[in-house]
């Protein structure tokens, strides 16, 4: 059973979701948060798979909150959804780096709220190649000079190619076809890469990508 904590200051919102989610025959929600702070306590008592986190909340923001999960060993069993008004909202980018595992618009068709909640618990990033693309390059283009990156200097050349074309937003799909290898040799490429960097998951593998200087804003492959 998927286990989800919703965090937004809306009333209606949380309705909304839990109504929907609680449907599912594999998914139930755990618990409710009208701010950051109460979202990081109900975290800690009640263990959720996923956190669907509104950016914007009073006395512990979305972020703030995102940050103080992800750095929480304890908490490593635990993924994080940024929920946002607007597909590119100033703050995703900001999110990704702070450890979530991807986001959605509060708007989103029910069916595919449903599927990204799977998904990230699954180990997927709820970021499409098409996002990514825009997103990322344009607030990795505001984002602090690359610099060195612990682990880097462990992955092999192939490793380094198929990190960079993560960084741009591609499936192992197309990973595959772009290096002419099974999905499944990309698949575990990506997971070698992600586990020698100490990537939680392949959002943070996409600002990795960027933070090092792999890739560079402007470059789409």
């Amino acid at each position: 059973m998927i286990r989800v904590l919703l965090a937004d200051d809306q009333v209606l919102v949380r309705a909304g979701f839990r109504a929907l989610l609680d449907a599912q025959e594999d998914i139930t929600v755990v618990g409710e948060a009208a701010d950051g702070a109460r979202a990081l306590e109900l975290v800690r008592q009640t263990e959720p798979h996923l956190v669907l986190m509104d950016i914007r909340m009073p006395e512990l923001d979305g972020l703030a909150a995102t940050r103080r999960i992800t750095e929480d060993p304890a908490l490593s069993g635990t993924r994080v959804v940024m929920l946002t008004t607007f597909e590119l909202d100033e703050y995703v980018f900001e999110a990704l780096r702070s450890g979530a595992s991807g986001f959605l618009v509060k708007d989103t068709e029910p069916a595919e709220l449903v599927r990204a909640v799977r998904s990230v618990v699954e180990g997927d990033a709820l970021l499409s190649p098409g996002v990514t693309r825009r997103l990322i390059e344009e607030f990795a283009a505001r984002s602090k000079e690359p610099g060195p990156l612990a682990g880097l200097e462990e992955l092999t050349e192939r490793e380094r190619e198929v990190m960079a074309l993560v960084g741009i937003g591609l499936t192992n799909e197309e990973i595959a076809g772009r290096l002419v290898v099974s999905p499944l040799t990309a698949k575990t490429h990506v997971s070698r890469t992600m586990v020698k960097l100490g990537a939680r998951d392949r959002a943070q593998l996409v600002v990795m990508a960027y933070e090092s200087g792999l890739v560079r804003p402007g470059w789409l492959g």
